[in-house]
């Protein structure tokens, strides 16, 4: 059985222009903008670590999929806060579609947290 009693929050990177005319991301304070998600599933896929000298990197994954019949305000670029931690969206969003009544049935996607 799936419980779909956490929280997250996205976070999504407003636009400026760099010193050439290109739009690109502002991760600064003032320039994101914040959506609070919730009733969430948030459960831990993977965890990797590679050690070469001076440094050990640990790659942690989680699962995220949304309740049936919710669509999330998510995209690939953006990051999530939850638990503490600033978190990656790795690849693309999974809107599963509803086979009998279309639309969107569930959201699925996984999130990575990169240290060391």
């Amino acid at each position: 059985m799936m419980f779909f009693d956490q929280d997250i929050v996205r976070v999504r990177a407003g636009m400026r222009m760099d010193r050439g005319g290109n739009l690109i991301p502002d991760w600064s304070p003032d320039a994101v903008s914040r959506l609070a998600i919730t009733e969430v599933s948030i459960q831990p896929t993977t965890a990797t670590e590679t050690t070469v000298p001076d440094r050990t990197a640990v790659v942690t994954g989680w699962h995220v999929q949304s309740q049936p019949g919710t669509d999330l305000d998510i995209r690939a670029v953006d990051r999530i806060e939850w638990n503490g931690m600033v978190l990656e969206v790795d690849g693309e969003i999974a809107r599963w579609t509803d086979p009998v009544e279309g639309g969107i049935h569930h959201v699925e996607l996984d999130l990575v947290r990169a240290t060391g």
